[in-house]
């Protein structure tokens, strides 16, 4: 079977482009399947775009409307977060690399930089324009590659179809909602249930499709694809507490709070990527690729929570130069919060796939119970004694997770 797939090898020295390659399924065992440089600097696209969505959230917090951004927030970075897990399964199942492929993955990564450029004017003025022009243009390119692999690969030309149809009535739909918004034919108390709806369509795409037949996505590719984002998104956090170190030094010297909060979200950071890390997801996968929905998309929590909390780390340490409106329990929130998300999604993942859970879920459930806790004690410790607690049951988890671990596999 695998001798019978295409010659996707690239001769040594890196010359010879491929420029034209049959589009057919990847095998589902493919030896030494691993993220491409494609892929990678596909990604980086969307650093520029979950950079602007994390600053105009950041900038919500800090002016003390952090409840009135949260929704605006979340609906850019399912636009952002679902054109990239697209491409990421589409690629794992029919990466040719060739010409044709790289240009219409080119025209994917036009469409990312349009919509990072619409944050902007969807933040100041609720123009979701760029926005939603940038997604369309995203989706345009993915059903492409759809049309092309229905084409070219007769085994799986009923599912290619169901995903490019699927794919581009929903862009159709998603122009008609910005349209009647913009007429004000949809009234603005409309315009989130109008979202809501769209999205469950989104959602059901993928289910439909494969029950034509199943595509042959890599499970170590596609596990190694959602780590490399998760990295992404960590660095954004890192990024976005940077801006907040920055704007403190601008408005205060450097504090004792300041470097309680700035070492703290670090350690949090660090911890949270060390729990995240800990279970090998590509082995889940291969064992239950019937699980792969709950896994996928349930990671939409783990990547908005990640991107949410680097918002609130650059508010809180921003906040030690007396810069944010917001009240100190409302920035402790604002990192509390996406915090809790993050270990309880990250622990409902991992179960989806995982035999035995990677973590006691009586240990995961204190914790989120004590991160919620913590934030009303911020008028009375202060924000930097908050943070400081935060990170350290993050500490906490991570080391009893490991040692629960060893209990159970002393190997």
């Amino acid at each position: 079977m695998t001798s019978a797939q295409p010659d996707r090898t690239v001769p040594p020295g890196g010359a010879g482009i491929r420029v034209r390659v049959r589009m057919s399924a990847r095998p589902i065992d493919e030896r030494h399947r691993a993220a491409s440089p494609l892929e990678l600097l596909f990604d980086l696209t969307f650093v520029v775009a979950v950079a602007a969505a994390t600053a105009w959230l950041a900038h919500d917090l800090a002016a003390g409307h952090g409840a009135a951004g949260l929704v605006p927030f979340l609906q850019v970075f399912f636009a952002i977060w679902w054109a990239w897990m697209n491409f990421t399964w589409f690629a794992s199942s029919y990466d040719t690399d060739d010409v044709a492929y790289r240009l219409l993955t080119m025209v994917q990564m036009a469409g990312v930089l349009v919509l990072a450029a619409g944050v902007p004017a969807a933040a100041d003025h609720s123009d979701y324009r760029g926005v939603t022009l940038g997604y369309v243009v995203m989706r345009v390119g993915l059903v492409a590659q759809w049309v092309r692999a229905g084409v070219e690969d007769p085994a799986g030309r009923r599912t290619a179809l169901r995903y490019a149809a699927g794919i581009g009535v929903l862009q159709a739909g998603w122009l008609l909602r910005l349209l009647l918004a913009e007429t004000g034919a949809l009234p603005p108390s409309a315009q989130v249930p109008a979202f809501a709806a769209l999205v469950v369509l989104e959602l059901a795409v993928p289910p439909w499709a494969e029950r034509a037949a199943p595509t042959t996505w890599h499970p170590h590719h596609i596990a190694e694809r959602y780590g490399l984002f998760t990295i992404i998104l960590l660095g954004e956090s890192v990024l976005a507490a940077t801006r907040g170190v920055a704007g403190a030094l601008e408005k205060a010297e450097i504090s004792s709070p300041f470097l309680v909060i700035a070492v703290s979200g670090l350690v949090m950071l660090f911890a949270l990527w060390w729990l995240y890390f800990l279970a090998p997801a590509g082995d889940g996968l291969t064992g239950r690729r019937h699980r792969s929905y709950l896994w996928g998309y349930g990671h939409y929590g783990i990547f908005a929570a990640l991107a949410a909390l680097g918002a609130g780390l650059e508010v809180a340490v921003e906040q030690t130069g007396h810069g944010p409106h917001a009240s100190p329990a409302a920035v402790c929130y604002a990192v509390a919060i996406p915090l809790s998300v993050f270990l309880g999604m990250l622990w409902l993942v991992h179960a989806s796939i995982a035999a035995e859970p990677l973590a006691h879920p009586v240990a995961v459930a204190a914790c989120v119970t004590a991160v919620l806790l913590l934030p009303p004690a911020a008028p009375h410790i202060g924000v930097a004694a908050v943070i400081a607690a935060l990170a350290a049951i993050c500490v906490l988890l991570t080391a009893f997770t490991i040692g629960w671990g060893r209990a159970r596999s002393p190997a």
